[in-house]
């Protein structure tokens, strides 16, 4: 069974979409800068923040970063000397330390959350109709 086959108008959307999801994560990175953040920084806090408090560990954060374990480590530490960022021992596992975010890095998140939200409400209807072309 042979796949079907591109034409002009598919490799137009697909550039067309791509070229939105780049000027968002742009939007992004904009945001992260204009309060003292990089954008690997503010992905490291919302991924933090997203995740179940206790489950946020270094390996959790490189995974979803794809970073290596040792630079999602220094990143970490990096968020902790700015003090965005507290690391907890696991009571039952002194092997295991957790993140968590403190009250300055929750009320900085929700800043540029709600401006990224704003953003993609901005782009959801060109989003969904370019979603809806591709199937």
């Amino acid at each position: 069974m042979s796949q079907p086959k591109m034409n002009d108008a598919d490799y137009a959307l697909l550039a067309d979409f791509r070229a939105t999801l780049r000027t968002f994560m742009a939007f992004s990175e904009t945001q992260a800068r204009s309060v003292g953040l990089t954008p690997q920084q503010h992905q490291a806090l919302l991924t933090i923040r997203g995740t179940a408090l206790g489950n946020a560990t270094v390996g959790y954060v490189a995974e979803r970063l794809m970073l290596k374990p040792h630079s999602a480590s220094g990143l970490l530490s990096r968020l902790e000397e700015a003090g965005f960022v507290l690391r907890e021992s696991d009571p039952m596992d002194q092997r295991k330390t957790f993140m968590r975010l403190t009250v300055e890095a929750e009320q900085l998140l929700e800043s540029l959350s709600l401006a990224h939200l704003e953003e993609l409400s901005n782009l959801k209807p060109m989003l969904i109709s370019m979603i809806n072309q591709f199937f």
